[in-house]
């Protein structure tokens, strides 16, 4: 069976557009619940920004789209993969104000390009973006 190629979470949040996407796009917030760090070298399309768990695991984020406080969009490695390799992900956060916060709808895409045997790559972020997106509600929730 191939490797499917989207993996979408849409997550209501009860804090406005403006706090949640910087904690999408700073070092503070990212790196408050995306993994245990984050560096920022420039955001905009171009830039790149650095995230690393306790692990002493790091991935580096590519930055496609800064749109604030609605798009922001970046691409990232593979898991599997050699470093060298050029095929990434792309995953996107759309934010979308609503009379109790925030709905924001998380897409990444990009899998389908992967061989079978990398399936696990799929399912490793289909599982990881549950947990993420939770620290990110927990990290918001603990900022109010």
């Amino acid at each position: 069976m191939p490797v499917p190629d989207r993996i979408e979470r849409v997550l209501e949040l009860h804090h406005p557009p403006e706090k949640v996407w910087t904690a999408l796009t700073t070092p503070e917030g990212l790196g408050g619940w995306f993994g245990s760090g984050a560096a920022i070298d420039d955001l905009r399309p171009g830039g790149r920004a650095r995230v690393r768990w306790n692990d002493g695991e790091e991935h580096t984020l590519w930055i496609q789209i800064v749109d604030p406080p609605r798009r922001f969009s970046y691409t990232w490695a593979i898991e599997g993969l050699p470093p060298s390799d050029p095929r990434r992900t792309h995953v996107e956060f759309t934010l979308e104000p609503g009379p109790a916060g925030t709905r924001l709808t998380v897409v990444e895409t990009g899998f389908a390009q992967l061989p079978d045997s990398l399936a696990d790559a799929y399912r490793g972020n289909v599982t990881g973006w549950r947990t993420e997106l939770a620290e990110l509600a927990e990290y918001l929730d603990a900022a109010a």
